[in-house]
């Protein structure tokens, strides 16, 4: 018996939704109030710079606060096992012009969100670690400050685009995005563009099994 056409499949647990927010948050004040920091004309815009300074200082040692707490959660922690493997399946799909057809079997994570990840996570540990050699710039000698400041503001600007990228490509997907918001997916999406992970969570599944995978 198929499954429904109205089944779902449990995507992303409340603990994953809630760092990808609080990730998205802190890294969006971080891209805007450095933006204000590097740019003399959107500098004079803000009538108290220090405000946006301290604002940026805060974001900046809060990005490891939502990571950490997310550790705690089972699935986050399967979930970043997942991110960090690739399979051949993952590099045919980097190779093909036609990896959104679901033609390629690939896991919860295709390709392209698993070097996102991998970018992602490295840009902000960059950028955390330049950052203390900034805020704490008297404890270092001006070589290693001016090294930091020049990683630091090339950096931004790499996951700057990053993220524009990011963003685009969710807007591309509203079954994706409403997967990150609500937790679930429907089957017929997975199966098209993950179908190894929707294989996985329902083989062999009957109607009812399936429909008892979708929230209530």
């Amino acid at each position: 018996m198929s499954p429904s056409s109205d089944a779902t499949l449990p995507r992303f647990a409340p603990a994953e939704r809630w760092v990808h927010r609080g990730l998205g948050i802190l890294v969006g004040v971080l891209l805007v109030t450095g933006a204000i920091m590097f740019f003399p004309d959107l500098s004079g815009l803000v009538g108290n710079r220090q405000i946006i300074t301290t604002s940026h200082e805060i974001a900046g040692w809060l990005i490891p606060v939502p990571l950490l707490l997310a550790l705690l959660s089972r699935a986050f922690r399967l979930d970043a096992g997942r991110l960090n493997r690739f399979s051949p399946a993952d590099w045919e799909w980097l190779r093909s012009r036609d990896r959104r057809t679901g033609r390629i079997a690939v896991g919860k994570f295709n390709a392209g969100q698993k070097l996102n990840a991998a970018l992602t996570l490295g840009a902000l540990i960059v950028l955390f670690g330049t950052g203390m050699v900034m805020f704490w710039s008297s404890l270092f000698p001006d070589s290693l400050r001016t090294g930091a400041t020049f990683v630091h503001d090339w950096v931004s600007l790499a996951l700057g685009i990053l993220v524009i990228g990011h963003i685009s490509m969710a807007f591309g997907d509203a079954t994706a995005r409403a997967g990150m918001r609500t937790g679930s997916v429907p089957l017929d999406w997975a199966e098209r563009e993950h179908r190894a992970w929707a294989d996985e969570l329902t083989g062999g599944m009957t109607d009812d099994v399936t429909s008892d995978l979708s929230p209530r």
